[in-house]
């Protein structure tokens, strides 16, 4: 009897948020470490983050996002920006918006789509990932719910010498290129991975959930 090949999990949805702040003459993102019993990237340093919930797509927010960014992120835009914001405010307790009555109103507009991600098929834990970046004056406050141990914000030139997925080393090479001014032509970066091997691609288009 041959064997049945193995089931692929299905991607999903999530979003991470890049907080980007200028501190003298060096760029500082904020950063922290996944404790060593998650089942995903335990122990590895990553940026703010996590699934998009149901309830992100009726979440009531401060500003929509910009036209543009709207278009480029597809149909399902709305919750995974809510699902930045709210996963990051959740984290770290950076609002991104305001706070009313303990309930966070995110900014939208603030939001740029800077890379897309999906992991290999050969992970048991499987996401599509969209990664925001916004910038400002965030301040040193930083109070999170425990998921992210050290946290703390590095600049990015630190932040590469952590324990960092590949794909956090992508993201953090973008933001770079983009403070230096020398954005790669084309759209959004697709980064996924090809017979076990990293590949990356620009897209214009958004792209549906199918994978």
């Amino acid at each position: 009897m041959t064997p049945s090949a193995p089931s692929v999990v299905r991607a999903r949805d999530a979003a991470s948020l890049v907080l980007l702040r200028r501190s003298g003459q060096l760029h500082h993102v904020l950063m922290g470490r996944r404790a060593r019993h998650h089942r995903f990237l335990p122990d590895f340093y990553v940026f703010p983050g996590g699934r998009v919930d149901a309830a992100d797509s009726r979440a009531p927010v401060l500003t929509a996002l910009r036209p543009e960014v709207e278009a480029r992120l597809g149909a399902r835009a709305r919750s995974l920006a809510v699902a930045a914001a709210r996963e990051t405010y959740e984290e770290t307790g950076v609002a991104l918006g305001e706070l009313r009555g303990g309930v966070l109103l995110p900014a939208l507009d603030r939001l740029e789509y800077i890379v897309r991600a999906i992991t290999p098929v050969s992970s048991p834990i499987r996401f599509h990932a969209r990664f925001f970046l916004a910038e400002g004056d965030f301040g040193d406050a930083v109070a999170g719910n425990g998921e992210l141990l050290d946290l703390a914000w590095r600049p990015i030139e630190a932040c590469l010498t952590l324990p960092i997925a590949d794909i956090t080393e992508f993201v953090l090479g973008e933001v770079a290129q983009r403070l230096a001014g020398r954005s790669p032509p084309g759209g959004v970066p697709v980064f996924g991975y090809r017979y076990g091997r990293a590949v990356v691609r620009r897209s214009r288009a958004a792209r549906g959930s199918k994978r």
